[in-house]
């Protein structure tokens, strides 16, 4: 059973959608206990997608399918096995317990285990906290997603910038074979046709490299261009920011 992706508010304002990967799975063997979970949320502004499983069809291969996992009353023994499947994902785990005992166990076993009381208001309590944990993990993720774009912007300025400083070297070596390779084709008579045209495609290889060596140049010249403007642009506006508030 799958639940709403997203609801509407009763002034029809259109609400942020909680993507699958950031779902939540309910694993319980009390019907009655997802049926009170997903009612409860239904009133929250924000709906996620529910995947609704008993304990025996839980498995490893929904580990990373979901963005936070519920864990209500189990049957079967089978207590362990489910909270040791679940914390296995990258996602965060609430266990409802049925008393302190219980409670005091699991959070030994697995300190980073969320774990709700079973008393007067537990529904209301697990939707606010699961509800929290849900955002804190897409949080984390698009934390984690920005840090691997930074890193790989980070790794293409620096080749980058050591293609802009070597260019002058490769562009003095490039002179010298177009240079070479000029003076052997201006002797008609010193080489094989097969020498001559592997000559041929060494100086206009050597052109091609040249021309790209000189885009290089440009796109440097543009970028320190634009450079300038901006902060040109980011000097005028405090000035201006500066005057408007004396």
């Amino acid at each position: 059973m799958r639940g709403a992706m997203a609801k509407q508010t009763n002034n029809s304002e259109p609400v942020r959608e909680i993507t699958p990967q950031h779902s939540v799975l309910i694993v319980t063997d009390d019907a009655e206990f997802s049926r009170n979970v997903v009612a409860r949320w239904q009133m929250e502004r924000y709906v996620p997608a529910f995947t609704l499983m008993s304990s025996e069809l839980l498995n490893g291969s929904f580990a990373g399918r979901f963005g936070l996992a519920i864990i209500g009353p189990v049957g079967g023994g089978r207590l362990q096995s489910v909270l040791a499947t679940a914390s296995s994902a990258d996602a965060p785990v609430i266990l409802l317990a049925t008393d302190a005992l219980s409670a005091n166990r699991a959070a030994e076993s697995d300190p980073k285990l969320l774990i709700v009381r079973q008393n007067d208001g537990w529904v209301d309590g697990l939707v606010i906290l699961a509800t929290e944990a849900l955002r804190y993990h897409e949080a984390q993720q698009r934390a984690t997603r920005a840090e691997s774009a930074n890193a790989e912007s980070q790794r293409e300025a620096t080749l980058g910038r050591y293609m802009i400083e070597m260019r002058h070297s490769c562009n003095n070596a490039l002179t010298s074979i177009l240079g070479n390779s000029e003076l052997l084709l201006m002797e008609p008579g010193a080489f094989s046709a097969d020498v001559r045209e592997q000559l041929e495609t060494i100086h206009s290889m050597s052109l091609r490299l040249h021309e790209i060596l000189q885009r290089f140049s440009s796109i440097d010249s543009e970028m320190q261009m634009a450079d300038k403007e901006s902060r040109s642009k980011g000097k005028a506006k405090r000035a201006a920011a500066f005057v408007s508030g004396v």
